[in-house]
């Protein structure tokens, strides 16, 4: 009786270890999945893309998109203005996109915004304004460029910020994110939220490896919630912070404004494709030899060479969500039939890529100012006329064109 209650006893207990085992075995599987998601996105060509969101009393102020490239350190920013409207299914009505943000949360949101740009969007980091003013002091304060001094009443604050390349502290990066001014230009606003972000991504950059000790990150990522934690945070930080933000170009996600329900609202063009279009070329350039392409703003005029009234400025708005300056808009000498972009610093690249926006394959080069139908402005890098084969959207290739393309496509198969 007694070896039998020893077996028995031995049975369980050697059951026991294989059960600790496997569920051990289990834990460390689970951890591993998960670390390898954020060090595939770190370590690989991939493009890294995180959902920044900067909030004041759960209402976001500064919503963005950061595509980047490790291997380049080069990056694209995406604003999404918290008043995009949109029929939000989690909500049951049509509103802002901020709406899910305050109501449901950051996961549902950022289930919106990927829904919104047409990507997978893996992390997030979502930071609020009382922390973002800890942190900038944490850093020893935040380096930003503001044109022109600001002197203005702002919701009963008086808001005074110097002009030119300034270090700000906590309390004054908190006003320089939160003031409102009538005479902003349109994204002007939005602009300004940009360049605090990426100055709180550039001094943890500064301060790093310091930052990033044990003793002084675990300050640092108090400040911040996300998807990942400890080292996974640790590495996302590093990773993004890394970005080389001298030469990234912030663009701005915009749309027609309606009045919904008593609430100004940007209606996404093109039932949003115009959005997904956006940032999916702007992503595409990113990872290709092109790149250098996003460094800087170009200047563009735009001529309507057809009899559609407005369309040098419709399109210009295109262009300008695009991160394009247009300059110039108006009318071309002469109608024109097939549209056709200016080339006149000389550079294929980037001139596909400009053309890229619009569909459009006919691409003509001029170093020199031309007469009439090239447009009168000498300070553009590119003029587009607008020909009877753009539809407003993009050029519409002709039956036959599309034929010998696809005949070429064959060929080269």
């Amino acid at each position: 009786m007694k070896i039998k209650l020893m077996d028995t006893g031995k049975n369980i207990l050697f059951l026991l270890v294989i059960l600790i085992v496997l569920i051990t075995s289990f834990v460390l599987v689970l951890i591993k999945m998960q670390r390898d998601t954020v060090q595939d996105y770190l370590s690989s060509d991939k493009i890294l893309k995180v959902l920044l969101v900067v909030e004041d009393k759960g209402v976001p102020i500064s919503i963005s998109i950061l595509a980047y490239y490790p291997e380049t350190k080069r990056a694209a920013m995406f604003d999404v203005p918290a008043n995009i409207g949109l029929i939000i299914q989690s909500l049951n009505r049509t509103d802002a996109i901020g709406a899910v943000y305050t109501e449901k949360g950051i996961s549902s949101f950022k289930a919106e915004i990927e829904k919104l740009a047409g990507i997978s969007v893996p992390f997030y980091l979502t930071c609020n304004l009382e922390n973002f003013s800890m942190l900038t002091d944490m850093l020893g304060g935040l380096s930003v460029f503001i044109p022109s001094p600001v002197d203005i009443e702002n919701d009963n604050t008086h808001v005074l910020l110097p002009s030119g390349s300034v270090s700000l502290d906590g309390d004054k990066i908190r006003d320089f994110l939160v003031y409102e001014d009538d005479l902003d230009a349109e994204g002007e606003s939005a602009a300004r939220k940009q360049k605090a972000v990426l100055a709180l991504f550039r001094a943890i950059n500064d301060n790093s490896p310091e930052i990033f000790s044990k003793e002084r990150f675990s300050v640092l990522s108090g400040n911040f919630k996300s998807n990942v934690a400890g080292s996974d945070l640790k590495n996302l930080l590093e990773s993004i912070s890394k970005m080389d933000s001298e030469r990234l170009v912030p663009q701005r996600l915009t749309g027609a404004v309606r009045i919904i329900e008593d609430k100004r609202l940007l209606t996404p063009f093109r039932e949003g494709q115009q959005i997904k279009e956006i940032i999916r070329q702007t992503i595409a350039v990113l990872a290709s030899d092109d790149s250098s392409a996003l460094e800087r703003v170009y200047a563009l005029e735009i001529l309507n060479g057809t009899n559609v009234q407005g369309l040098a400025k419709s399109t210009s708005e295109l262009y300008q969500s695009f991160a394009y300056d247009v300059v110039s808009i108006g009318n071309s000498e002469n109608p024109v039939a097939e549209t056709v972009l200016i080339d006149r610093i000389g550079n294929p690249s980037v001139a596909k890529i400009v053309a890229k926006v619009i569909r459009c394959k006919n691409i003509q080069t001029t170093q020199l100012p031309a007469e009439g139908e090239y447009g009168s402005e000498t300070n553009v890098d590119f003029t587009l006329i607008l020909g009877s084969d753009f539809n407003g959207f993009f050029v519409v290739e002709k039956k036959e064109d599309k034929k010998d393309s696809d005949e070429n496509d064959k060929d080269k198969n």
